[in-house]
């Protein structure tokens, strides 16, 4: 195996890395179960503490 064949090798496996992590990511943001969660968080920056700055 010569470093032509390692770097192919290697740049297929970041591919299916990258895909399989991306998949996941999204599996997680759109899990039903996590809406709550995900909407408390959006609503962050419009909830009035009372601070003035």
């Amino acid at each position: 195996m010569d470093l032509d064949q390692i770097t192919v090798a290697l740049r297929s496996f970041w591919t299916v890395w990258l895909m399989l992590l991306m998949t996941g990511i999204l599996v997680y943001a759109m899990w039903p179960g996590n809406r709550s969660k995900f909407d408390d968080a959006a609503r962050i920056p419009l909830k009035d503490d009372g601070q003035e700055f």
